[in-house]
């Protein structure tokens, strides 16, 4: 809402930035009233500290997914870029803090994936209006899956064993429970021995030290279960132990083995890339728009899924998202699979599958090669290749804040281009040029 008396002492941010810029006009497109109407139902009013405004929240996790950076990095830039206080709604330059870093981590709890669902929803809305992308568009997409990496050490038998007697001596110590021993000079030795051992390709002896260390591991959880009755043993310890005793208990072919004590939901996948044979975090599925590139649907999944069972819950996310269900799918083979193709409505094309098919489905065919820059671009600019969230639903946040910074850097490079066109147009009619009449770019101003 806007202030009804200016402030005398502070600048109007309209005075101090170019009202040209692709950012501003950005944020003058987008439809934020949604996002109070919508997002305001998480908050409860007359309890508690009245919340920081809900533009402000979306427009620094819009600016977040764009420029892949941490929250403290996004809450400091705000306060020295005047371009993103503008599009986060403010209407004076602001010389305070307006939140702290971890109020971010609190909003993202309450409004969990379906808010950023929305974010992203209105994204493609934005790109609608900004005729960068034809409602026709929408109803062919590009399906493909890869894994965003959870923030954890590449496992190892002798780590998890060390990090286990970390934990329980740490959390007995917590709670009270007198131990007999704590090892916290036996294990540093044991693990650099390990290492030694491994890098001198003394392997014999490196899996001596592995042996010791889950010996040891196996006789905390022993006389702490002994000491400690079940039924008195404090919830955080209690689950502790359970996961000490599957990483005991576990062996090398076995199946959803736990990787890591902080997030016990990470899964081991395997791509079959040549440089990377295992990436440990969840499954993602991307779904594009067949012409344009934009993005319609980000999914995660549990474990390590096969691609085709995967194909109807995207589908379905994007008609949820689009308002229209695809008619047609392009995919690559791993989503081959008749019986599952028949459950959807929509139609499955896969290369390589298809016989006698004319020239021009040959392309389109072809086109699906153009999902994998995009899942580039979402890694190593947008904070898909590591996800520094935590738990199961900072997954699903981490993916889809991702694909709205994609689809608004598409959207800014699209304003970007109409205002330069705009510029060259001018300057050549005031020089006695005409423009190049083969130039065209769809906008409404």
């Amino acid at each position: 809402t806007e202030e009804p008396q200016n402030r005398l002492f502070q600048e109007r941010l309209d005075n101090m930035i170019d009202m040209e810029h692709e950012l501003v006009r950005l944020a003058d497109k987008m439809n934020w009233s949604v996002f109070e109407k919508k997002l305001g139902e998480v908050y409860i009013t007359n309890v508690g500290r009245p919340g920081l405004p809900t533009r402000l929240m979306v427009g620094l996790h819009y600016l977040k997914g764009l420029k892949d950076i941490s929250d403290e990095a996004v809450v400091q830039g705000f306060l020295e870029n005047p371009y993103w206080q503008y599009f986060c709604g403010m209407e004076y330059f602001e010389t305070k803090l307006p939140l702290n870093s971890s109020s971010m981590t609190k909003w993202r709890k309450r409004v969990g994936a379906r808010g950023f669902e929305m974010m992203l929803q209105q994204t493609i809305h934005t790109a609608l209006e900004l005729k960068c992308v034809k409602e026709k568009d929408l109803k062919i997409v590009t399906i493909d899956t890869t894994v965003q990496e959870k923030n954890i050490t590449f496992p190892t038998d002798l780590k998890l064993y060390a990090k286990g007697i970390e934990l329980l001596v740490r959390e007995a110590k917590k709670f009270g429970i007198k131990l007999h021993r704590t090892y916290v000079r036996t294990i540093p030795k044991l693990q650099r021995a390990g290492w030694q051992f491994a890098r001198s390709r003394k392997f014999k002896k490196a899996a001596a030290c592995t042996k010791k260390v889950k010996t040891i591991l196996g006789r905390l959880v022993r006389e702490i279960l002994n000491n400690v009755p079940k039924t008195e043993l404090p919830a955080e310890l209690s689950r502790l132990l359970e996961m000490t005793q599957r990483v005991l208990t576990q062996q090398k072919s076995d199946k959803n083995k736990l990787y890591s004590y902080f997030e016990p939901q990470t899964s081991c996948i395997a791509k079959g890339k040549a440089d990377k044979k295992y990436e440990f975090g969840c499954k993602t599925s991307i779904a594009i728009t067949h012409k344009g590139n934009l993005i319609v649907g980000t999914q995660t999944y549990d474990g390590c899924p096969n691609d085709v069972t995967t194909l109807n819950s995207a589908l379905t996310q994007v008609s949820e998202i689009t308002g229209t269900y695809p008619e047609q799918a392009f995919c690559d083979k791993g989503y081959r699979g008749q019986a599952r193709h028949k459950e959807i409505p929509a139609a499955i094309f896969i290369p390589g599958v298809t016989k006698a098919v004319s020239v021009s489905f040959k392309q389109k065919l072809k086109r699906r090669n153009a999902v994998e820059p995009v899942i580039g671009h979402l890694k190593t600019e947008h904070g898909l290749e590591r996800n520094f969230l935590k738990g199961r639903i900072g997954d699903e946040i981490n993916a889809l804040m991702a694909s709205c910074g994609f689809n608004l850097k598409k959207l800014l490079n699209h304003i970007k281009a109409f205002v330069y066109f705009l510029l060259y147009t001018k300057s050549s009619q005031e020089m006695g040029l005409c423009a190049s009449p083969g130039y065209k770019i769809a906008f409404r101003a």
